[in-house]
């Protein structure tokens, strides 16, 4: 299922530390880890609670290894403010949300796609972070080494978010082949080169050397607060906006890096439909079962939710019309009292029109059972039909 696979997926990473308070339903990945991590040098802690969890992977980022937390979403809402830390002081870590129905207790046996904005802009004050979301069951698997590697590159937290859905339906695929470049390589002890300061910002990246408690010519004093490059508390307002300035240019940085996604079908149309997480083979199928009809409709799955790839707004702009189908709440023009002006929209759908300003509409449900094909194609010839 996909929770083991997130376990299968964090060794084969190289990550040595899990952190985690049990929480439904993410709590049997850390069950699986108990059984097996220790067996390759690995180490799961089962802390107090949720904070106490992500303080505690955070510390362990900072001493040199690269830890992982796993919860779902009231777990994730308790975390925000050490990631806050993690942000501020750029210490590498991996955060996996598996999500499930919500607010509060809301249902913890359901899934939902509810936590795509807290993701994104929980923190207070502007706290970037790299968010991933994984589609399928094999897609827990290898996550996780891209986020890993994510993470150390450039110093930052990444959030990969998967769903009860995933977690807990099972799937066969294809037995991975161990490839060495998964792991990162050894973080460097040596001593620090005379004049590096602890947060050298790269001017072009925003990229600075990892300094590792111990190295000889690192000592500095690391805070949660503003700081400028020798880690001083940043009182000057310029000081400040610099440190914002660079730890923005490491998400941009880092975006150059991501390949736009592909098409499922022909890259302009009718009608696309735009989804992520694991929506991805109910969207599919539905399409696919559409465009056999001879509509031309296609769809897009996003894997990375931000920072996104380029090239998305080109694929948007060659349909007539853009839906995403997605598992959070979204208000219906059915309904008496909503028009265009009061409408909320789901979490994608809300990102994709502030980003690329084009007019995306959708589609959602927040039932707690999986979207099925069938759902999906009805609700696809009903916008169709809407088009003429």
């Amino acid at each position: 299922n996909g929770n083991i696979a997130l376990g299968l997926g964090v060794l084969a990473s190289g990550m040595e530390i899990c952190a985690m308070y049990p929480i439904t339903p993410a709590t049997s990945a850390s069950h699986y880890l108990s059984e097996v991590f220790e067996d390759v040098g690995g180490l799961v802690h089962q802390a107090e609670d949720e904070i106490a969890a992500c303080s505690f992977a955070i510390g362990a980022s900072y001493a040199g290894k690269c830890a992982v937390t796993i919860t779902s979403g009231p777990g994730y809402s308790l975390k925000q403010e050490a990631l806050g830390l993690a942000v501020m002081a750029e210490i590498p870590l991996v955060v996996v949300n598996v999500q499930r129905g919500g607010p509060s207790t809301g249902q913890p046996t359901k899934a939902e796609q509810g936590d795509l904005l807290s993701a994104c802009f929980g923190s207070h004050g502007d706290a970037p972070k790299v968010v991933m979301a994984a589609a399928t069951i094999e897609d827990c698997f290898y996550a996780m080494i891209t986020a890993r590697k994510i993470a150390e590159t450039f110093n930052m937290v990444v959030v990969v978010l998967t769903d009860a859905n995933l977690a807990t339906a099972q799937q066969p695929f294809r037995r991975p082949r161990f490839d060495d470049a998964w792991l990162a390589p050894p973080t460097d002890h040596g001593a620090v080169p005379a004049g590096m300061k602890p947060y050298d910002w790269d001017s072009r990246t925003g990229l600075t050397r990892r300094f590792i408690p111990g190295q000889a010519g690192g000592m500095h004093c690391l805070t949660g607060l503003a700081h400028d490059r020798d880690s001083y508390v940043a009182y000057d307002p310029q000081i400040n906006q610099e440190g914002i300035r660079h730890r923005s240019l490491k998400l941009a940085a880092m975006q150059k890096t991501l390949k736009t996604p592909p098409v499922f079908g022909d890259p302009t149309g009718d009608l696309l439909v735009v989804g992520w997480g694991s929506t991805k083979g109910a969207i599919e199928e539905a399409v696919a079962r559409v465009q056999a009809e001879g509509e031309k409709v296609s769809s897009l799955h996003l894997t990375f939710l931000q920072p996104m790839p380029s090239g998305i707004k080109a694929i948007l702009e060659g349909f007539r019309k853009v839906i995403t189908i997605e598992n959070s709440w979204s208000d219906s023009l059915d309904d008496e009292l909503i028009d265009a002006d009061n409408r909320r929209l789901s979490n994608l759908a809300w990102m994709l029109r502030a980003k690329y300003l084009v007019d995306v509409d959708c589609w959602s449900e927040v039932t707690g059972q999986p979207t099925k094909p069938a759902t999906i194609a009805r609700v696809i010839r009903e916008k169709l039909k809407e088009q003429g």
